[in-house]
């Protein structure tokens, strides 16, 4: 074999076992055992008339190499599309902390009062030291959980 094909298919044999690397497990706090990692969101999420969607939570982590932030999305019950609701940098000192992401609809109406589904992910981009320390995603907690969209 040549050795140009060799080495892309070693490269891409090592990206693929490196993006495929097990993540530390995904906490929700709604169990009574203390963990080192978690994420939580409150049961309602703040919609004012202009479309600008509030959620808030709290959440810990630990032991991070890279940046760490909150990413939340949310959706209409029984609906497909997802939209994402900021970004907050997160501090990975084990302690418990708040957290708030803002962000606006395509349209005001895209979101309307009622339930909800939120998706909130604990994600720090560690540096790769075999890929000359391009940053890949290390999933400390998520959480996927039915919400309340009320009216500010």
């Amino acid at each position: 074999m040549p050795l140009r094909p060799a080495l892309a298919a070693t490269a891409g044999a090592i990206l693929l076992l490196l993006t495929a690397a097990p993540s530390a497990p995904a906490a929700d706090t709604d169990s009574t055992t203390e963990v080192k990692e978690s994420v939580t969101v409150d049961k309602k999420i703040r919609l004012a008339s202009d479309g600008t969607v509030r959620v808030s939570g709290t959440y810990r982590c630990a032991d991070a190499e890279g940046p760490v932030f909150v990413s939340a999305s949310v959706a209409r019950r029984k609906s497909d599309t997802r939209h994402a609701i900021g970004g907050t940098l997160a501090e990975c000192d084990g302690k418990k902390h708040r957290w708030v992401n803002e962000g606006t609809t395509p349209t005001p109406t895209t979101l309307k009062a009622g339930k909800a589904d939120v998706e909130v992910t604990l994600v720090e981009l560690r540096p790769v030291d075999l890929l000359g320390g391009m940053p890949l995603p290390y999933f400390h907690a998520k959480l996927k959980k039915n919400a309340t969209l009320v009216k500010a």
